[in-house]
């Protein structure tokens, strides 16, 4: 029997707001929580970057078995231009709709 401890689940994700003006790509063990926080603005940071443009809405995911590897895959993402994010989110998403009822 193949154990599974030790393993865990991270993702990283892209989240925007309502008229799709900014990106916010972050990284997050539990998805489903991160996006009710975000929602309700209580990221731990008055003034956050989420918490200022109302960024709640998920465009794309991720998951990883590993923390670093997630950490990494942020960090990568986070260096990219709009343009190259979009089309990252649309291997996925080509529409760019909102998918937060997957993790509801």
């Amino acid at each position: 029997m193949l154990s599974l401890e030790g393993y865990h689940t991270y993702y990283i994700y892209i989240i925007t707001n309502k008229s799709k003006t900014v990106f916010y790509t972050g990284v997050t063990n539990n998805l489903k929580i991160r996006l009710v926080q975000h929602k309700e603005n209580i990221s731990g940071e008055k003034k956050s970057f989420a918490s200022k443009y109302n960024v709640e809405f998920l465009l794309y995911y991720e998951k990883f078995t590993w923390i670093q590897e997630a950490i990494t895959r942020e960090k990568e993402i986070k260096g990219w231009c709009r343009t190259k994010k979009t089309e990252l989110i649309k291997t996925i998403n080509p529409d760019l709709d909102f998918l937060n009822y997957l993790f509801e």
